[in-house]
């Protein structure tokens, strides 16, 4: 089957009305996960998913499904599949995992320690402050900003890890051809240039309210911890930090003025367990050890390397690994782009990006603009 054949298989099923990702996945494990033989025996499943599904299966809009290749032959634009290698490991452990992602950006990305930053859409002036500042100085300590691009908080998250020069993933709840709101267009593209943007539904998708909750579990799925900026009582942003409460991941909360009724979510969090924090760094001290560890998890994948190894490299430290000596040597005392850095080492920029990731966390590699790493003194 050629790679087009597959997209196509699995455009056709992403779209037919009724298959939600549970369940094409449980087809994908009864097929050996080759989604060719899973369209092939999906005519006669489709019956207990309804009369629509039954006729999309028998006749899908053809049109329908080559506007979606034409999309993804576009450079920058992905369908990331849960049956591959880079399928983000933290996404594939929450309940009811989406089945597969449309990207538009860099991929790459997912596979990074995140923090979520989510709030209030009406945020106040200070909130959004707030919001911009954690932003920028998580991203500049090494981690992922990732957000909804709502508007609020969550585009406040996104601007202040752009102005940092670093990343950010935003996860929408839309098609990736939608922009919601609309006066998110302008961000949404320097996203898509800088960052990455990420769906769970398909081309075309409106924004509903139904699917907002479905996304915000890969927002939460995707992060080692949520960080809540300013929310009321009804905020989405509660269901977010529900959502990463249960996923087993942390949540925490900042605090606000009793007067300002954008930060009772935050303080009903506090209440329920949620960790009170006050600066970046106490983020990041809670993070760093995790952080860690997937980054050793990810560099034992990417390379098809025993995970134990990893892991107990991530434990006693990366002092003593050759790759991480190779990977300094090769660094030198200039700055170093990552693609030159895979150059002299002949390793993958997924693999280089996790190592850099353990380094920078424990002060020894600097990040500079432009995706460059610099040795620090010391």
């Amino acid at each position: 089957m050629s790679e087009t054949d597959a997209w196509r298989a699995w455009l056709v099923l992403l779209r037919t009305p009724g298959l939600g990702p549970s369940t094409l996945r449980q087809w994908l494990l009864a097929h050996d996960r080759r989604i060719e033989t899973v369209l092939a025996h999906a005519p006669r499943r489709a019956a207990a998913l309804g009369a629509d599904a039954v006729a999309w299966l028998e006749r899908p809009d053809e049109a329908l499904i080559a506007a979606d290749l034409d999309w993804l032959a576009q450079p920058g634009h992905r369908l990331l599949c849960c049956t591959e290698a880079d399928f983000p490991p933290l996404l594939e452990a929450i309940p009811n995992p989406p089945a597969a992602l449309f990207v538009s950006g860099d991929a790459g990305l997912l596979l990074f320690p995140q923090v979520a930053i989510v709030g209030s859409r009406g945020a106040t002036a200070g909130g959004l402050a707030q919001a911009r500042a954690f932003a920028r100085d998580l991203a500049v300590a090494g981690f992922v900003v990732t957000s909804g691009m709502a508007d609020g908080v969550d585009g406040a998250a996104h601007l202040g890890a752009l102005d940092a020069g670093r990343p950010t993933v935003a996860v929408v709840g839309t098609g990736l051809d939608r922009v919601y709101p609309r006066k998110h267009l302008a961000l949404a593209h320097r996203i898509a240039q800088e960052g990455v943007l990420v769906s769970e539904f398909p081309l075309g998708t409106p924004a509903v309210a139904g699917h907002f909750p479905r996304r915000n579990r890969i927002l939460s799925g995707l992060a080692l911890g949520t960080l809540v900026v300013e929310a009321d009582l009804e905020s989405g942003s509660l269901i977010t930090a529900r959502l990463a409460g249960e996923q087993g991941r942390e949540v925490f909360a900042l605090p606000g003025s009793v007067h300002n009724p954008q930060s009772r979510g935050c303080h009903q969090l506090i209440r329920d367990g949620a960790r009170l924090v006050e600066t970046a760094a106490e983020v990041a001290e809670v993070l760093a050890p995790q952080a860690r560890a997937l980054g050793a998890e990810l560099a034992a994948r990417l390379q098809d390397a025993p995970p134990g190894r990893a892991v107990q490299a991530a434990q006693a430290g990366w002092s003593g690994d050759p790759e991480y000596g190779q990977l300094l040597a090769a660094l030198g005392h200039d700055p170093a782009s990552l693609d030159e850095l895979a150059g002299r080492t002949g390793q993958s920029a997924a693999a280089l990006s996790s190592m850099l990731l353990m380094l920078e966390l424990e002060g020894v590699v600097g990040s500079l603009p432009g995706n460059r790493y610099q040795r620090l003194p010391g």
